[in-house]
């Protein structure tokens, strides 16, 4: 479901602009809208256009939409900063960002090299993995870390399982027992971090096995994840379960290693520190959306498309104060 822009926006070696934005999810496309309304010169370098958006189907707690397809969201938030001038280059994973006199040179995949004088990361969070035997051997035949994105390729199977206990746990637990017969869902603790109502939904679907104080040891198969082997952390009993696939949804890391590259000071997590104006230990970086240490246990498009509307607005104000502030007309 993620989007590409057709014609790749032409981006020249050593160009300059005002601000770079790093990542191209609701915070960074929020940000690209404002900061164009600012009339700064901005780019926003991103593998993907949606971020996680991409990994769910629908928005329902969006203002402004009762429901709504991720899909069709984020095609907004995209043609919004897109009618503005701002220039989305997909397919690009920035590599690191140096100081170099008052311009930041941002290095990227493709051999992007580009100069601002502001950059704001908004590059969110990845899957957490859950680092047991034969996961990555499966990674793609059987194992599978969005439940949304995959569930019709099982459509008609036996038995899957789902490992997590939050909310994409239980709304994958959820649709995919709409699509197979049956469904365990394994969680290392007795208590689910989900929503009530998800929870009493999963509760409502007959063909849903709780596996409660439970975590899987191993993932087997020969071309394909055959079944999966869980011990319960009570009793000390160990099951084999057989599956057709596993989908682990036990939540996001930051990308704390390319933070700290930076030199961006990180929180006890990872996640990057920014004050209430998402201002980051280094002048003139900003940081917004999932990669920020603010409200780690509730992460929603709009507190994202919030973080980086604020974001925008410090990365103006900086350059106003710095002196590095051009007028449209001198663009």
């Amino acid at each position: 479901m993620s989007l590409r822009i057709t014609t790749r926006p032409r981006l020249e070696k050593g160009e300059r602009f005002d601000l770079v934005i790093v990542g191209g999810g609701p915070a960074g496309l929020s940000a690209a809208i404002y900061a164009s309304r600012f009339l700064l010169k901005t780019v926003v370098l991103t593998v993907d256009i949606g971020g996680q958006l991409n990994l769910t189907n629908w928005v329902d707690d969006y203002p402004g939409f009762t429901r709504i397809s991720a899909s069709e969201l984020v095609a907004r938030f995209r043609d919004h900063a897109q009618s503005f001038g701002v220039r989305i280059i997909p397919g690009v994973e920035v590599k690191s960002i140096l100081r170099e006199g008052d311009m930041f040179r941002v290095l990227g995949t493709g051999g992007v090299d580009v100069y601002a004088n502001a950059v704001i990361i908004a590059v969110g969070a990845r899957r957490r993995k859950l680092g047991v035997p034969g996961e990555e051997e499966f990674q793609g035949r059987g194992v599978s870390y969005c439940s949304i994105c995959d569930a019709p390729l099982f459509k008609g199977r036996k038995a899957v399982a789902v490992v997590g206990g939050g909310d994409s746990a239980l709304e994958g637990a959820s649709l995919l027992s709409s699509y197979v017969g049956k469904v365990y869902l394994i969680h290392r603790r007795r208590e689910f971090r989900a929503k009530p109502v998800l929870v009493k939904e999963v509760l409502s679907r007959d063909n849903v096995e709780l596996l409660l104080d439970t975590v899987v040891t191993e993932i087997v198969g020969d071309d394909h994840v055959k079944a999966v082997k869980v011990l319960n952390k009570a009793t000390g009993e160990s099951r084999i379960l057989e599956v057709d696939g596993i989908f682990i949804e036990i939540g996001f890391e930051p990308a704390t290693d390319f933070f700290k590259s930076i030199g961006l000071e990180v929180d006890e997590y990872g996640y990057i520190k920014v004050d209430e104006w998402m201002r980051t230990s280094i002048p003139g970086v900003f940081a917004a959306g999932d990669a920020i240490n603010l409200w780690r246990g509730f992460r929603q498009v709009v507190t994202a498309t919030a973080t980086g509307a604020v974001a925008a607005y410090s990365a103006y104000q900086y350059l106003i104060e710095k002196g590095l502030y051009r007028s449209a007309s001198s663009k």
